[in-house]
């Protein structure tokens, strides 16, 4: 079980906001993770260590982003806040504890726009919050002719194999109960698409999966799509690249060599595969009329 800690801030605002994800700010309302996806980024760094152990509820967290909420409002310093960066902000203790369907109130009060990244299903107990916010909120300047909506939910894969899933991403809600998910969100209006990263190489990027995945998003009618390949980093036992490769190892043992290869210079695949992986994401968007983006699903709109 999650133990409490006291934060000082809750409110991160970032350097420069990501054509993607549209982060103006981050809020993290847990440390830690229960997902215990073996690929997480987080893992290799300081805060990656012992994840699932390390579990945190931010007891003040409302506290102190209240008054940061407060602050940045009083400037008319809106933005996009993305909920969360470093952990899913719907873990299982979500049901009970509700830190971040508070924190949503807050956002509400305040008049942010959020876009929510869940390997969750619980997202759709908010749904109430999450239209009042795309009623309310206040766009950045920069972005109020290139946007319509307030909220975004984007649903998160590497796979939706179940099986591969729950080698890659033991901890995390069934991809079925996320796709159930991500249908109910579009059905209830909300601004719905899929973040389809890391795709797993050779696994599910496959020709095949991918069709079969693209298949799958289309018939829900999603509204963007955003896909990447994955990062591994670290050596040390409980880092994303080592936790990885046992994976590879003891599941699919004729790729081991293929990723020991791939990623022996660097953190991510060689740059002539993550173009390929582009092109190939591009021509598949295309292919389903499903839109490569945020931005594009807005843009796309006014020209059709």
């Amino acid at each position: 079980m999650p133990h409490d800690i006291q934060i000082k801030s809750m409110l991160n605002k970032t350097r420069k906001r990501d054509s993607w994800f549209l982060d103006d700010y981050t809020i993290n309302p847990y440390s830690g993770c229960s997902f215990n996806c073996l690929y997480c980024y987080i893992r290799g760094s300081k805060y990656g260590f012992n994840m699932e152990e390390k579990l945190a509820v931010k007891s003040n967290a409302i506290e102190v982003l209240e008054k940061q909420l407060h602050n940045r409002a009083k400037k008319g310093q809106y933005g996009i806040i993305v909920l969360s960066s470093a952990t899913d902000p719907y873990l299982q203790f979500e049901k009970e504890r509700e830190l971040t369907r508070t924190i949503l109130k807050l956002i509400l009060k305040y008049k942010f726009p959020v876009h929510i990244i869940t390997k969750s299903d619980l997202v759709t107990r908010d749904f109430d919050l999450l239209h009042q916010i795309n009623k309310e909120a206040i766009l950045p300047a920069d972005l109020r002719d290139q946007l319509r909506q307030c909220v975004f939910i984007s649903f998160s894969f590497s796979t939706t194999d179940h099986s591969v899933a729950k080698i890659f991403e033991p901890g995390a809600t069934p991809p079925s109960q996320r796709l159930d998910a991500m249908r109910a969100s579009v059905k209830d209006g909300l601004h719905t698409g899929v973040s389809l990263m890391p795709l797993l190489p050779f696994i599910s990027d496959t020709g095949a999966n991918l069709d079969r995945m693209f298949t799958e998003f289309k018939s829900i009618n999603i509204h963007y799509l955003l896909g990447a390949s994955i990062s591994l980093f670290g050596s040390r036992h409980a880092d994303s690249k080592t936790l990885v490769f046992r994976a590879i190892e003891k599941h699919y043992p004729h790729l081991l060599a293929r990723y020991e290869k791939y990623f022996s210079n660097g953190s991510s695949m060689p740059a002539y595969y993550s173009k390929a992986l582009g092109l190939k994401i591009k021509e598949l968007c295309e292919k389903f009329n499903i839109n490569n983006g945020i931005l594009n699903s807005f843009q796309n709109q006014v020209t059709e």
